[in-house]
């Protein structure tokens, strides 16, 4: 870790917590060339692999702003989204994988989502699941239903 006040290329930890549940380490360091202390935070990667082959680090503003198009003009609110993204989040850290295919992280934030609202998750199940038909809605509707009589989770 490069000293931010004189480039050192050395320093030494001074003292180090866990943040976010144990997701980020904050470290407290001291660079022994200027004796300047400064805070690093460390996160591990987790890379999200697009339909493209395109990558790009996960986000949860990401997750948020599309969760977001699915509730609009329903009863949620952002920091619902906050929440549902860090259950993403920690379902998809929870696989141990260091890259991940968007269609998974699609299928993780249908769960979360079908609890905070069910009309926001047909939403963004139709166009996650590419729904074409009227039939594919019934279907979505009634695994919904059948889910609400016997508190079970319908199958994606």
């Amino acid at each position: 870790m490069h000293c931010p006040f004189c480039h050192n290329t050395d320093s030494r930890v001074i003292d180090s917590r866990s943040l976010d549940d144990g997701q980020a380490i904050r470290r407290r360091r001291e660079c022994p060339a200027c004796k300047r202390r400064f805070t690093t935070t460390e996160t591990a990667s987790l890379v999200v692999v697009k339909r493209s082959g395109a990558t790009e680090p996960f986000s949860r503003e990401k997750i948020i702003a599309g969760v977001w198009k699915a509730c609009q003009g329903r009863p949620v609110s952002r920091d619902d989204l906050a929440v549902l993204a860090s259950q993403v989040e920690e379902a998809v850290r929870a696989s141990g994988a260091a890259h991940i295919n968007s269609d998974e992280i699609g299928r993780v934030i249908l769960g979360p989502l079908r609890e905070l609202d069910q009309i926001a998750y047909l939403r963004f199940a139709s166009v996650y699941s590419n729904f074409e038909t009227l039939e594919d809605f019934d279907r979505a509707i009634a695994g919904l239903r059948a889910s609400d009589s016997d508190g079970a989770t319908p199958e994606e």
